[in-house]
Parts: structure tokens; C-alpha cells; sequence
């Protein structure tokens, strides 16, 4: 047991030295960390409590996800009525309540649409797809009215969907800023928690985060005015009045409500400057789809105007003057470089399938992270001069071999958080000095198990390796269990449980290859050098 041939010992060596180097660029300036190659480059990331940052917790709007339900269920059956010529596909479809009301022209067969419109029902889909259900209920009401009405499970379904396309989009935006190693996740079912360590302008994230970015292409309605429309209130059922952006002068415009063209066709979005009068512009490029759409509505409507909508705002509405088919363009409107990098920034990331509101905004300030991360500091330096101390007055040279083994297993934690480019948190500082002391558990279960050898009569030698072979099991079992309450943690635990559950799971690991492999290599070599007559515990 206590024999090591010199390839096993330079493994152990060498994989102590590598998993602790990776450990360096936390301790090395950043200036020159930079140099050095990528994969070297790879540190422990502090958390929020430890180098300050913005946590928001967001609600995504189940009202608005509903109302979008019941819209593009509107556009659906205006599309059947349409097409199987049951009525007027505009004036006979409304909103109503939390339902879509349909009116069916008089000679039409009842049954016939009431087949007809029962095809927008569609089978549920995500958690619900193996019940087999409809996501709308679809009443005949009698004198030719149908009701329309998207079940519960369907609209709980369309929430849980969206918050988990927010999620999607919001880490999109957040790695856009160049953060490292924000917290989005899920909390309840329709809120968001967001956490973002580093960053020093809060008022930004609030801004990035609560923007919708729903960006459309729509054709200007100009049949009549938009002012004469909304002083008449004689506005076109397939139309709507939207506001311009104060780069419009708040101009009011009338629009159709059918989006041409949709920001989920775009590819790429890049902030830029206009070569005719040197602005900021955001240029986009379209994907296939889009671009065939685009392509073939410039061709139609040459000399009208379009305009292009973000958020129910109108930010420009241009005139076109030939067909654009290459799939690209460019959006101005009086934008500032920073507005013009945001907007590229939202358009990239695509937009929110619903508003999202901040319920819960807390900022902690670098002052409040340095502080911790002094206090954990003291903490750590105290308890790991007290288990020095402890380790030398109890077992003294063996003592000493047991506490370069706990230094070289906080440095292989620090290399391995670093490897995988962990956060640490303050709870994560706690799961190292616990570990420190589970470590130093190891070495005292060894030591006090070769006492009793030596009590019951061993040589020093036949002590010291019985004590390694006989302590084995009860420290794997001690350690297995602490690392199965560890994982638990970290399955069921969120944000700073899970950061402690980290530290903790890999210090048990680093603990056990440390006590059984690092230490008994020490102590082998020491045996083989002195062949001592008595065993100095």
C-alpha cells in the first residue's frame, strides 16, 4: 500500500501541478492573463455578492400572451372564412371577451362551418401533446354565430412557452453586453430572475431587457389621411392608427394592420453610417424567406410608402422607389450612434414574444462585494490557521503532511472552478473552508486508525499502511454521502445554494484523491528516507 512505482508517483504529481496551474490567471493581472493563450485564460468568476451587480426578477404579461392568442386565432379563422367563402373574413370575425366570434353569411350550411372552422383547432403540443386535446373549443351558438375559445390548458401551455422563448432572448441580449456568467432562470410560472454580477449600469439592463423589439414592415394605408381618419373615426377595419417616433415628429399614420414582413426574418442587424449625409443607420438582412417577401412587395407597391414599426411605434416610413431584391436595407431615423447600437443589439437578439415588467430590482455595489470578499477572506485565513495549528499540536510531522496536502487541495478546487469557468459566490467561500475541514477529517481518521495499530502491537511500517488500507472505507463512505447531499443541493437549489453545492461537490473529490493518493505518496517517501523506529503521531 504504501509502495509507489515512479510513474504512479509522477502522475499523482503532475496532476496535482496541472489542475492547480489552472488556478494561476486568478492570481495573475488580468493584463497578463490576456496574453497568454485562450485556453489558459480560463478564471473563477465572482458572483453577484462578491464584485456587485444588477438582479432583476421580471414577469412576463399572461394578459398580452393571451391577447396574442386570441389575435392570431383571429387572423386563422379570417383566413377560413376567407377561403371557403363562409362570410366576411373582416367585419364577420371579432374579438369578444376571451373568445373569437365568427358570423357566417346566410345559405351556408351550418355543419359545413362548423367543419370548417373546427380545422383551426390544432392538437396540443409540448407537456400536453400524448392527451390527445384541442387547443380551442369551437360552439355553434345558433342564427349562424360561432365561438371560438382557446382552452385553459392551451393558454397556460402559450405562457409557459413564451417565458421560456424570454429566456431564450434574454440571455441572447445579455451576452451581447459581453457580462460573464449571468443567472437566468425561472421562477413560478411567469417570472424570470435575472442576475447579472459586474455590471455597472443597471439603468441599461432595465432598458435592454424591458424593450420588446417586435419589429414589422407594414404597407401606409393612403387612401385617406390619418388625421382625417381619426378626426372622422372613420378608420378601415384592416387598418389602425399608430404614432411616429419623435424622430417623426409623433406623426400619426395610418396603417394596415397585416404585417408584410416580420423582425423573425432577419438574419443580422449591424449599427452603421448613412454615406450620403454620414447618420447612424441600422442596417438588416433578411433570411431566404424574408427576403422573397420583401422582394416581391417592393415589386408590387413601387412608389407607395412602407413603413417599418417597432414596438407599435413607427420609427420611419420611406418611399418606394424601386424593388429591393438583394434581402438587405438599412433603418434611419435620426438615431444617436449608442440608440443605433441598441436597436441592432434588440434586432439580433429578436424580440420578446411578450411585454415584460421589473417586479423586483435590487443593486449591490462593488463596495458591498469587496467587503464580502474581505470578510471571506478573514474567514478563510483564520479557520486555516486554526486547523494548522491543530494539525502540527496534535500530530506534528505528520501534521505538517497533512496540511500541504489541504493547501494543495484548495488549490486544486480553485483550478477546477476555474476550468470551468464557475461563479463563486459567498456561500461557494463557505463550501471551501467546510472543505478544508472535511479534508483535514481525512487525514485525522488516517492518523487515529495508525495509532491503533500501533497500540495493538504493529511495527511503524505495518501501522502507517494498515491506518491507509483500513481508513479508506469509512472515509468514502463519510464523503459519498456528502457528496450525494451535495448534488441534491445542487439539483432542487438555485443561484447561491448551487454555487455552495458546486465548491462543495468538487472539494469532496479533490479531498479523497488528496488523502489517499497525495498524502500517502508524502508519507511513503518519508518511510522509505528515514525507516523510522517509531511513528511520530
Amino acid at each position: 500500500m504504501l509502495y509507489f512505482s515512479p510513474w504512479k508517483a509522477l502522475a499523482v504529481l503532475l496532476t496535482a501541478l496541472v489542475v492547480c496551474a489552472f488556478a494561476a490567471p486568478n492570481f495573475v493581472n488580468e493584463k497578463v492573463v490576456q496574453s497568454w493563450p485562450k485556453w489558459a485564460q480560463r478564471h473563477v468568476v465572482l458572483g453577484l455578492d462578491l464584485q456587485g451587480g444588477s438582479h432583476l426578477l421580471l414577469e412576463v404579461d399572461a394578459k398580452a400572451v393571451k391577447k396574442d392568442k386570441l389575435e392570431s386565432l383571429q387572423q386563422e379563422v379570417q383566413r377560413v372564412m376567407r377561403e371557403n367563402r363562409l362570410g366576411n373574413p373582416v367585419q364577420g370575425v371579432t374579438i369578444r371577451g376571451d373568445s373569437v366570434e365568427a358570423r357566417i353569411r346566410s345559405g351556408v350550411d351550418p355543419q359545413l362551418a362548423l367543419t370548417k372552422l373546427r380545422e383551426v383547432a390544432k392538437p396540443m403540443t409540448g407537456l400536453l401533446a400524448a392527451t390527445g386535446q384541442r387547443d380551442t373549443e369551437v360552439v355553434d351558438a345558433g342564427g349562424g354565430l360561432y365561438r371560438l375559445t382557446p382552452t385553459q390548458p392551451a393558454i397556460v401551455e402559450r405562457v409557459r412557452q413564451a417565458v421560456e422563448q424570454t429566456i431564450q432572448i434574454i440571455e441572447r441580449r445579455i451576452n451581447e453586453l459581453g457580462t460573464v456568467e449571468p443567472t437566468i432562470q425561472r421562477q413560478g410560472i411567469d417570472r424570470i430572475l435575472v442576475q447579472v454580477p459586474g455590471l455597472d449600469d443597471p439603468e441599461k439592463l432595465k432598458k435592454l431587457l424591458g424593450t420588446t423589439a417586435k419589429l414589422e414592415f407594414r404597407m401606409v394605408n393612403e387612401a385617406v389621411s390619418a388625421d382625417q381618419a381619426a378626426q372622422a373615426k372613420s378608420i378601415p377595419a384592416d387598418s389602425e392608427i399608430l404614432k411616429g417616433s419623435k424622430a417623426e415628429n409623433n406623426q400619426l399614420y395610418l396603417l394596415e394592420k397585416r404585417s408584410l414582413v416580420s423582425g423573425t426574418d432577419l438574419t443580422d442587424a449591424q449599427p452603421g453610417f448613412d454615406q450620403r449625409n454620414n447618420e447612424p443607420i441600422v442596417q438588416f438582412r433578411f433570411n431566404n424567406s424574408g427576403a422573397r417577401k420583401f422582394a416581391q412587395i417592393t415589386q408590387e407597391n413601387v412608389g407607395k410608402r412602407f413603413a417599418i414599426v417597432l414596438d407599435n411605434e413607427v420609427i420611419s416610413a420611406p418611399q418606394i422607389r424601386e424593388p429591393i431584391l438583394q434581402g438587405s436595407g438599412q433603418i434611419s431615423g435620426n438615431f444617436t450612434v449608442q440608440g443605433a447600437t441598441d436597436l441592432a443589439l434588440l434586432l439580433r437578439a429578436g424580440a420578446l414574444p411578450a411585454p415584460i415588467t421589473i417586479v423586483e430590482e435590487r443593486t449591490v455595489g462593488p463596495g458591498l462585494g469587496a467587503d464580502s470578499i474581505q470578510k471571506g477572506k478573514l474567514a478563510s485565513y483564520f479557520g486555516s490557521v486554526l486547523v494548522v495549528v491543530f494539525m502540527i499540536a496534535f500530530y506534528g510531522l505528520f501534521g505538517i503532511f497533512a496540511n500541504i496536502a489541504v493547501a494543495v487541495n484548495v488549490g486544486m478546487i480553485f483550478g477546477v472552478l476555474s476550468l470551468l469557468n464557475a461563479t463563486l459566490t459567498l456561500p461557494g467561500i463557505a463550501g471551501i473552508v467546510l472543505t478544508v475541514g472535511i479534508a483535514v477529517d481525512a487525514n485525522v481518521l488516517i492518523y487515529e486508525r495508525i495509532r491503533e495499530e500501533v497500540r495493538a502491537g504493529r511495527t511503524p511500517i505495518a501501522a502507517i499502511d494498515a491506518g491507509f488500507t483500513r481508513a479508506l472505507a469509512t472515509i468514502l463512505d463519510s464523503n459519498i454521502t456528502t457528496f450525494i447531499a451535495a448534488a441534491v443541493l445542487f439539483y432542487i437549489g438555485t443561484g447561491p445554494v448551487r454555487g455552495f453545492a458546486v465548491t462543495l461537490g468538487i472539494g469532496i473529490l479533490t479531498t479523497v484523491f488528496t488523502a489517499f493518493t497525495l498524502t500517502r505518496l508524502i508519507v511513503a517517501y518519508w518511510v522509505r528516507w528515514r525507516r523510522p523506529k517509531t511513528v511520530p503521531l
